[in-house]
């Protein structure tokens, strides 16, 4: 059943409760100001949210400059928005990435680091972002994937969830789900959700689990909104396995698609520690054909997300919300393509698993239409939203409000991002921590006992020569070690993690 925001409060409260609380909350607002870079407020008027996550979403956007990608709808939010070209997730781990950019706050102070653990185990009284707009008088919905869930064997169920975070949720599912068994794998001994899956699916978008999210969605941008809304859309694909209907794979013939170059002495200089636990084999042993209709797959799964997100932004301006939304889209972290002669989905940290899309739009802000290239993170994103819509930030926040460039980009901006990964080791865990600067990309294992990386991205953007034994730049590492040092600590976690899970 679809539901309206407005019968949220019914659900909780009795009609003439829930009528007096809006009304209430409607006399607050009212009499606050709001300041927001570039845009004009009235006393009674806040911004709804909408905020988009996409699954495992690397940096393949075409307005990004991604040969082979189609994504006219995240192009076109970045024609009106802000498109943030180095921005960094702090884990590039689905539970891990997520928990932090709801709180706002590094693995070290959440304790997550696999995809089993809840925040709240050790951070019980987290304020999230969507809870801190419900507790200011948003209403707050969820449909879909915002914390984590397994995938696909979560899809419909409410996951890793945060009961404090929504006044309702929705939890679609689709014929993905149902059609698992046709789903190809070639590497049986993996899981689906692990191994370089795909599925050419039969029928419409609106039969797909995503198709369904933007339909609810919709659905709920149609109905009159007494209050502002936080609205949390959060999409599955392109998460494997690839699950698209057959007329997107068709938009990458294998014929056209490239994959990834890399010298053949590549890995020569990259620390066994630096290759993913899970993707040790190059290319997980597969031939150049299986691994182009992977990429062929992941590509149209990334067209098909497109294609959703635009049916929900054309409802936002359908319904003459666009001049009081806020628009965010980002993913959990990067995703490797085969990079560095056969590296595939992510847990490394190098560029590509690192770094993810990240698109605001702000109704009337002076940078929209413009891409950043500073450096920022995504637990970035807690304190620039709320600071937006005028809402106190947790003191406790580890980001920035990155309010300053929504209205000029090219300002000048002296932050940097640091990403971690935790692998289960041999017995003992090793820690990976990485510090990426406009310049630079440092990155120790183990606070570098199991080796350590050094990248020049002005001469080296693909990363293929580690720097980090060169003589000459050895004048750089303590200025990057101290930026490490600050923002995360150099020790594995004492527990909360199941190895398995990493």
């Amino acid at each position: 059943m679809l539901h309206s925001i407005n019968q949220i409060c019914a659900i909780q409260f009795p009609v003439r409760t829930a009528w007096l609380l809006s009304l209430g909350i409607g006399m607050v607002a009212s009499m606050v100001t709001r300041q927001v870079v570039g845009a004009q407020q009235t006393p009674d008027r806040r911004f709804n949210v909408l905020f988009i996550a996409v699954d495992d979403l690397g940096s393949v956007l075409s307005s990004g400059g991604h040969a082979m990608a189609k994504t006219p709808h995240l192009d076109r939010l970045a024609a009106t928005g802000i498109r943030f070209d180095r921005a960094y997730c702090q884990i590039p781990l689905c539970n891990p990435s997520r928990t932090s950019v709801l709180t706002g706050l590094r693995p070290d102070k959440t304790g997550v680091y696999d995809l089993d653990r809840h925040f709240r185990q050790h951070v019980p009284h987290a304020i999230t972002l969507p809870q801190l707009f419900r507790q200011h008088g948003w209403s707050s919905v969820r449909i879909g994937k915002i914390f984590h869930y397994d995938v696909p064997k979560g899809i419909g169920t409410d996951g890793l969830d945060d009961a404090p975070s929504w006044e309702r949720v929705i939890n679609p599912k689709g014929r993905d789900v149902t059609d698992e068994g046709l789903i190809t794998n070639p590497t049986p001994q993996r899981p689906i959700s692990a191994a370089l899956s795909w599925l050419a699916a039969e029928g419409d978008d609106n039969q797909q689990t995503d198709g369904m999210i933007a339909t609810e969605a919709i659905e709920l941008l149609k109905q009159p909104h007494a209050k502002p809304f936080f609205l949390a859309v959060g999409f599955f694909r392109p998460h494997t396995p690839f699950v698209a209907p057959k007329r997107y794979l068709q938009l990458f013939p294998t014929s056209a698609l490239n994959l990834p170059f890399a010298p053949g002495n590549d890995r020569d200089d990259i620390p066994p520690a630096a290759l993913a636990h899970n993707n040790q084999q190059a290319n997980y042993g597969l031939d150049e054909a299986t691994c182009k209709t992977a990429l062929q797959s992941y590509l149209a799964s990334v067209s098909f997300v497109d294609a959703q997100i635009g049916r929900v932004l054309q409802a936002i301006e359908d319904n003459r919300l666009a001049e009081k939304t806020i628009v965010v889209v980002w993913s959990d972290h990067g995703y490797h393509l085969g990079e560095h002669g056969g590296i595939w989905q992510k847990r490394t940290l190098f560029e590509p698993s690192a770094r993810s899309p990240l698109l605001i739009r702000l109704p009337g802000a002076k940078g929209n239409g413009k891409a950043c290239s500073r450096v920022v993170e995504f637990v970035d994103i807690y304190p620039t939203i709320a600071d937006l819509c005028g809402l106190p930030v947790p003191a406790s926040l580890d980001g920035h409000s990155l309010r300053p460039l929504l209205d000029e980009p090219t300002r000048p901006w002296n932050e940097v991002a640091v990403t971690q990964i935790l692998r289960p080791g041999d017995g003992q865990p090793v820690l990976g921590r990485s510090v990426r600067t406009n310049r630079w990309r440092f990155t120790q294992w183990n606070r570098g006992a199991s080796g350590s990386e050094l990248y020049d991205h002005v001469s080296d953007p693909d990363e293929f020569h580690n720097l980090a034994n060169s003589p000459q730049f050895q004048v750089e590492i303590p200025k990057l070690q101290t930026l490490l040092d600050e923002r995360a600590a150099g020790e594995p976690p004492a527990d909360g993690y199941n190895p398995a899970r990493l």
